[in-house]
C-alpha cells in the first residue's frame, strides 16, 4: 500500500474490533493491536458526529498514557496510532452496544423494513510528530423485513451484543435482508477505508 516516496511507518490499531482488523489488513497494512479500555458512557455529546470523534480521541489518549512516547519520537520511522468509534442512529436516537438481549432484539426489530444510519470516526495520531486529527463518516442502511427466526438466531449467536446498535450487515444471516447501503460497507463495519487512508496521508 505504501508508495515509495513516503518513509515507511508502523501502525498501532487501538481497537479490539475484528471487523476493523480485517479492514485494515485488507488495505494492505501490518499493525499491532492495543485496546483503550475506557468508560465510553462517561463521554456524552448531543450530536453523533461529535460523540464518535470525542470517543476515538479519548481512546487515543488512554493508549498514549501507556506508551513510552520518548521511544517513538526518537525512532527513525513514525508510528501511527489509529483509533475509531461508531454509533448507530435510528429515528434520530443514538444507539451504542445493546445492554442485553432484550434491547438487541428491540433494536433489530426496529430495523426490519426500515432504515438506520451508522456514524463512525477515525482518529490518527503520529507518535513521532504529535500530529493528531479525527474525522467522521456516515452511511445509511435500508432493510427488507427481517424474519423473527433470523432475529432469534442472531441473538442466540451473541455477536450482535458486542456491536453498536446490534447492527452487523456483513453477517450471513442478515445480508439477504439488506436492501441498500448508501455509503460504503467498510464504513458501516466501523473503519471507512477512504477516510482512514486520507488521515494516514495527512499524518505523515
Amino acid at each position: 500500500m505504501e508508495d515509495n516516496s513516503s518513509p515507511p511507518f508502523k501502525i498501532i490499531l487501538g481497537s479490539s474490533s475484528f471487523a476493523r482488523r480485517k479492514i485494515l489488513a485488507e488495505m494492505g497494512y501490518e499493525f499491532t493491536i492495543m485496546t483503550a479500555g475506557i468508560d465510553e458512557k462517561a463521554i456524552r455529546k448531543e450530536k453523533p458526529e461529535e460523540l464518535v470523534v470525542a470517543l476515538a480521541e479519548a481512546k487515543a489518549e488512554a493508549i498514549l498514557q501507556r506508551l513510552p512516547l520518548g521511544d517513538y519520537v526518537s525512532e527513525a520511522e513514525p508510528t501511527l496510532l489509529i483509533t475509531a468509534d461508531q454509533v448507530v442512529v435510528y429515528e434520530g436516537i443514538i444507539r451504542e452496544k445493546p445492554s442485553d438481549e432484550t434491547e438487541a432484539r428491540q433494536f433489530i426489530k426496529g430495523y426490519s423494513g426500515g432504515c438506520a444510519a451508522t456514524v463512525g470516526s477515525v482518529f490518527v495520531t503520529n507518535l513521532k510528530t504529535g500530529f493528531r486529527k479525527g474525522e467522521w463518516d456516515r452511511a445509511e442502511i435500508h432493510f427488507h423485513e427481517i424474519p423473527e427466526e433470523v432475529i432469534k438466531k442472531l441473538i442466540e449467536e451473541r455477536t450482535v451484543l458486542n456491536v453498536a446498535g446490534a447492527l452487523v450487515i456483513e453477517h450471513p444471516l442478515i445480508r439477504p435482508y439488506v436492501k441498500e447501503v448508501v455509503g460504503t460497507t467498510d464504513s458501516v463495519m466501523g473503519l471507512p477505508k477512504a477516510l482512514t487512508q486520507k488521515l494516514i496521508k495527512e499524518a505523515l
